[in-house]
């Protein structure tokens, strides 16, 4: 995404006692992840067993935010059966869980009676709310930042909801 990861890893270290993550889109345009989702898509797979190969800056963070008693969350709603992108992000999944986030799955099909935020978001200790704002293809657009109480409840309660819901990522096959 183009907000700069260093003022999203100062945002994170700030947190206090949880942060979630709800992803929504199906596809995700990410210019980062270009060259490996192009060696995915030839075959290529990450080797849980070669930390050393797929360890990357993020999930330092990560690792620092909980080791501190942080409780990092991701929901992902998402479409079955999955997109091709969504299928990739699911290989890898297991390097965020490795550094102590904690990630479920749930069919955007049992979502349907859930009332959801319009964009994907992070909650920081249930006060301040960062939406991710993406075009129709999938492109982070900007970032918009609420600390409104009432948006940050609902983006509370619609993170509950759908974590309520969903499969955690050791249980969910795509």
């Amino acid at each position: 995404m183009a907000q700069s990861l260093s003022n999203f890893t100062d945002l994170i270290r700030s947190v206090e006692r949880s942060a979630v993550h709800l992803e929504m889109r199906d596809v995700y345009a990410v210019p980062n992840e270009d060259e490996r989702f192009a060696a995915w898509r030839e075959g290529h797979r990450l080797d849980p067993d070669d930390r050393e190969s797929w360890w990357r800056p993020w999930l330092d963070v990560v690792q620092e935010v909980t080791a501190k008693g942080v409780r990092l969350r991701r929901a992902r709603i998402v479409s079955e059966p999955p997109s091709e992108y969504i299928r990739y992000e699911h290989s890898f999944t297991f390097t965020n869980i490795a550094a102590g986030e904690e990630i479920r799955w749930l069919p955007r099909r049992l979502a349907s009676g859930l009332t959801l935020p319009g964009n994907d978001f992070w909650l920081f200790d249930g006060k301040l709310v960062q939406f991710n704002v993406f075009d129709g293809e999938g492109r982070w657009v900007h970032t918009d930042q609420t600390d409104d109480q009432t948006t940050a409840g609902i983006c509370a309660d619609a993170f509950e909801a759908v974590w309520d819901l969903a499969t955690p990522h050791d249980k969910y096959t795509v």
